[in-house]
C-alpha cells in the first residue's frame, strides 16, 4: 500500500503543475491584452500624424497665400507704374536685379509651400490612413493566429497532465505490487527459517530414526512451502506486469514532457515573435516611406529655397557701382552720349573757320599761350591735392558703409537660455547710441567729401576749359606756316558726325579692330568686361574730330575701353547692322540642328543686303572668328562673343518675347562667327576690304599669337562705285 507521505507528495506535485499551467494561461491572456494595447497605440499614433499633417497643410497653404499676396502687391505695383518702360530698362541695374530676384524668391517660396500643402493632403495623409487600415486588418488576423496557437498549447498541456496522471497511477500500482511481492518473499524466508531451526534443536539420531522422522513430517512442510511459492509466483507476475506498465507510462510521460517543453519554448521564443512580426507586417516600412515622402518634400523645398538664395547671393555679390554706371550710360546712350560738336557759324560770308596766327596776332597768341601754360601748371597741382584729399575721404566713407556687420548666426544658436534673440542682437549693431554715433560720423564725412568733390570738379572744369584754349592756340601757332589751315566742318546727324564716305570700313571700326588684333587677342573678358566710360568717350570724341587716337604702336589705352568703343559704334547706328526686314528669315534657321545647314540658309538671306553692309559684316565676323581662336586665354568662345554682340548687331522687333528671341539671336550670331567663311562671299565675289590674319613677318604685335590685320584695297572701278554710293554714308553713321 502507498504510504500517506507519498500520497501527500503526489498531491503537491499535481498542485504545482496546475499552478504552473494557471500562470501560463494568465500570461497568454496578458499577451493578447498587450498586443491589443499596441494596436490601439499604433492607431492613435497614425491618427495623430494625420491630424498633424492636416493642420500643417492648412498652415502651409495660408503661408503660401500670404507670400503670394506679398509678392503680387509689389509686382502689380511695378507693372501698373506709368514709367513701366523706364523700370524695365532699369532692371539691368544690379540693385533692381536684386529686388526682382527677391520678389521671384518669394513667389518661388509661395509655390513651394503650396506644393507642400498639396503633398500633405493628397499624399502623406492618405499614406497614414492606409497604414492605419492595414495595421488594424493585419492585427486582427495575427490575433486569430495567436489565439489558435494558445489553444493548441493548452491542449498540449492538458495532454501532459493526462499522461502524468497515468504515469502516477501505474507507478503506484507497481509500487503496491512490489510491496506485496516483498511480503511474500519474507513469508517464504520465514517459513524456510523455521524448518531449519527445528532440525538444529533435535539430538543426533541414527539414520533409521531420522528417516522415519522425516518421513512423518514431510507432508506437512511440503504443503506450506508450495502454497507460499505459488503466492509468490502470482505476486511476481503481478509485479512484473505493473512494473512494465509503469515503465511504459513513465516513458510516455517523459516524451510528452519533452514535447510540451519544446512546444512552450517554441511558442514563447518563436511563435510570439512571429505573431508580433505579423502585427508589424509592412508597418515600419510603410511608415518609413511616408516619412521619407515628407523629408523629400521638405528637402526639395529647402533645395529650391537654397537655390533661390544662391541666385540672390550672387546678385548681392554683383552689386557694383561702376558696372551699374556703365549699364546706365549704355542703356541711355542718347542721354549720356556727348552731343554733336558746335560748328563754327560764319557771319556774313566769312569763310575763315580756324584761328589766324599771322602778325600782329601771333605775338599776342604766343604770350597768351605762355600765360595759359603757367596757369594750368598751378591749377593742376592744386587740383591734384584736392583729388588726393577727396579720394582719401571717399575711402573712409567706403570703409564705413562696407563694414561686415551682417552676420547674425549667433542669434540662431539654440541653447537652454530663454534670452530673446532681439535683446542679444540689439546690444550690438542696432543699439541706438552706437548707431546714432556712426550715422553722425558718416554724415559729417560725407559732407566733407562733397565739399572736396565740388572743389575738384570746378577745378577740373576750369582746367579743361583752359587746356582746350591752350591746345588750340598751340596748334594754331604750330600750323601758322601752312596755307591750307582752314578745315571744313563736316555734316552731323542727331547724335554723331559722319566719317569720310570714301572709307568702306569706318575708321572707328578698322582702328579698334586693328588695335585689338595687335594687343588684345589674349585679353581675358574682352568685350564682356566694361571699360572706363570716360576713356570710351575720349576715344570716340577723337574719332569724331577725324583723328585716329589708336594709330601707331603705343599700347597705353585700356583694352576694355577700346572694345567698348567698337560695341558703342554698332549700338549707335540708326539702324542695326542686321536689318529688321530679315529678322524672321534669319531666326527661322535656329531650329535647324546642323550648323552647316544654318550657314547655307543665312547666306541665302543675307544675299539680298547691300554689298557695303556685307563688306562690313564680313570684316567684323572674320575678326570675331579670329578672336575666338584664343578662347583658352581670353575666355571668349563664339557663344560668349555672340552674347556680347547679339543685342548690338540685331535688335528684337517690338511685340516679340525679348528673352526667348534674344537667345535665338545669340545662337544665330554664334553660327555666323563659326561659319563666317561659308556665309559671306569671298574677295572674288564681293570686292572690298577683308580682314586677313597677318603673316609671320610682322613684328609690331605685343602677343606672340597676335598679328595685325591687313586691309586689302578694292579695285579702282569698285572704289569709284563705293565713293559715289550714298549707302556708305548710312553704314558709316555712328
Amino acid at each position: 500500500m502507498t504510504s500517506p507521505a507519498k500520497f501527500r507528495k503526489d498531491k503537491e506535485i499535481v498542485a504545482e503543475y496546475e499552478t504552473q499551467v494557471k500562470e501560463i494561461r494568465a500570461q497568454l491572456v496578458e499577451q493578447l491584452k498587450c498586443l491589443d494595447q499596441q494596436c490601439e497605440l499604433r492607431v492613435q499614433l497614425l491618427q495623430d500624424l494625420q491630424d498633424f499633417f492636416r493642420k500643417k497643410a492648412e498652415i502651409e497653404v495660408d503661408y503660401s497665400r500670404n507670400l503670394e499676396k506679398l509678392a503680387e502687391r509689389f509686382l502689380t505695383k511695378t507693372r501698373s507704374t506709368k514709367d513701366h518702360l523706364l523700370k524695365k530698362e532699369q532692371s539691368i541695374l544690379s540693385p533692381v536685379n536684386c529686388w526682382n530676384l527677391l520678389l521671384l524668391q518669394v513667389k518661388r517660396e509661395s509655390r513651394d509651400h503650396a506644393t507642400l500643402s498639396d503633398l500633405y493632403l493628397n499624399n502623406i495623409i492618405p499614406r497614414f490612413a492606409q497604414i492605419s487600415e492595414d495595421s488594424g486588418r493585419l492585427f486582427k488576423k495575427s490575433k486569430e493566429v495567436g489565439v489558435q496557437l494558445q489553444e493548441d498549447m493548452m491542449k498540449v498541456l492538458n495532454e501532459l497532465y493526462t499522461v502524468m496522471k497515468t504515469y502516477h497511477m501505474y507507478n503506484t500500482d507497481s509500487i503496491n505490487a512490489e510491496s506485496k511481492l516483498k511480503e511474500a518473499e519474507k513469508q517464504e524466508e520465514k517459513q524456510m527459517g523455521r524448518s531449519g531451526r527445528q532440525d538444529d534443536r533435535q539430538t543426533p539420531r541414527s539414520p533409521d530414526t531420522l528417516a522415519s522422522i522425516k518421513s512423518d513430517e514431510k507432508p506437512v512442510r511440503r504443503s506450506s512451502v508450495k502454497k507460499i511459492e505459488k503466492m509468490k509466483e502470482k505476486r511476481q507476475a503481478k509485479y512484473t506486469e505493473n512494473r512494465l506498465k509503469a515503465i511504459k507510462a513513465r516513458n510516455e510521460y517523459l516524451l510528452a514532457l519533452e514535447a510540451t517543453n519544446s512546444c512552450v519554448f517554441k511558442y514563447y521564443i518563436h511563435d510570439l515573435s512571429d505573431i508580433i512580426d505579423c502585427c508589424d507586417l509592412g508597418y515600419h516600412a510603410s511608415l518609413h516611406r511616408a516619412l521619407r515622402t515628407y523629408l523629400s518634400a521638405e528637402q526639395n523645398v529647402e533645395t529650391s529655397k537654397h537655390s533661390g538664395l544662391e541666385t540672390l547671393d550672387v546678385a548681392a555679390e554683383s552689386l557694383e557701382a561702376n558696372g551699374d554706371k556703365q549699364k546706365l550710360m549704355e542703356t541711355y546712350n542718347n542721354v549720356f552720349c556727348p552731343p554733336a560738336r558746335f560748328d563754327f557759324q560764319s557771319h556774313m560770308g566769312d569763310t575763315m573757320g580756324v584761328m589766324c596766327a599771322q602778325q600782329p596776332v601771333e605775338s599776342e597768341l604766343l604770350q597768351r599761350c605762355q600765360q595759359l601754360q603757367s596757369r594750368l601748371s598751378t591749377l593742376k597741382i592744386e587740383n591734384e591735392e584736392v583729388k588726393k584729399t577727396m579720394e582719401a575721404t571717399l575711402s573712409t566713407i567706403q570703409d564705413m558703409v562696407t563694414v561686415e556687420d551682417y552676420d547674425v548666426s549667433e542669434c540662431f544658436h539654440h541653447s537652454n537660455s530663454m534670452e530673446s534673440v532681439k535683446s542679444t542682437f540689439s546690444e550690438s549693431y542696432l543699439s541706438k547710441p552706437s548707431l546714432a554715433k556712426r550715422r553722425a560720423n558718416q554724415q559729417e564725412t560725407e559732407q566733407f567729401y562733397f565739399t572736396k568733390l565740388k572743389e575738384f570738379l570746378e577745378g577740373r572744369n576750369l582746367i579743361t576749359k583752359l587746356e582746350a584754349k591752350h591746345d588750340l592756340i598751340e596748334k594754331t601757332l604750330g600750323e601758322s606756316q601752312k596755307t591750307d589751315c582752314c578745315l571744313a566742318s563736316g555734316r552731323r546727324n542727331s547724335s554723331v558726325r559722319k566719317q569720310d564716305c570714301g572709307e568702306t570700313i569706318p575708321l572707328m571700326v578698322e582702328s579698334c579692330i586693328r588695335f585689338i588684333s595687335r594687343h588684345g587677342l589674349q585679353h581675358e573678358g574682352i568685350f564682356r568686361v566694361s571699360g572706363s566710360q570716360v576713356e570710351v568717350n575720349d576715344i570716340k570724341n577723337a574719332f569724331e574730330r577725324g583723328e585716329d587716337p589708336l594709330a601707331g604702336d603705343q599700347n597705353d589705352h585700356d583694352m576694355d575701353s577700346i572694345a567698348g568703343v567698337l560695341k558703342l559704334y554698332f549700338r549707335g547706328l540708326d539702324h542695326a547692322l542686321f536689318p529688321k526686314e530679315v529678322f524672321h528669315d534669319l531666326i527661322s534657321c535656329v531650329s535647324m540642328e546642323s550648323l552647316q545647314e544654318r550657314a547655307v540658309h543665312i547666306k541665302k538671306v543675307l544675299k539680298s543686303l547691300p554689298s557695303k553692309t556685307l563688306i562690313i559684316m564680313r570684316y567684323l565676323f572674320s575678326f570675331l572668328n579670329h578672336l575666338s581662336q584664343y578662347s583658352e586665354d581670353n575666355m571668349m568662345d563664339p557663344y560668349n562673343l555672340a552674347i556680347c554682340f547679339g543685342p548690338t548687331l540685331m535688335s528684337v522687333p517690338e511685340g516679340h518675347d525679348q528673352v526667348s528671341c534674344q537667345a535665338h539671336v545669340n545662337e544665330l550670331i554664334k553660327t555666323i562667327i563659326i561659319h563666317h567663311d561659308t556665309i559671306f562671299p569671298g574677295l572674288q565675289d564681293l570686292k572690298g576690304p577683308i580682314y586677313t590674319i597677318p603673316g609671320a613677318g610682322d613684328d609690331f604685335c605685343d602677343s606672340p599669337h597676335c598679328e595685325p590685320p591687313l586691309v586689302e584695297e578694292p579695285a579702282p572701278d569698285t572704289v569709284s562705285v563705293i565713293h559715289n554710293s550714298e549707302d556708305v554714308t548710312s553704314a558709316l553713321t555712328i
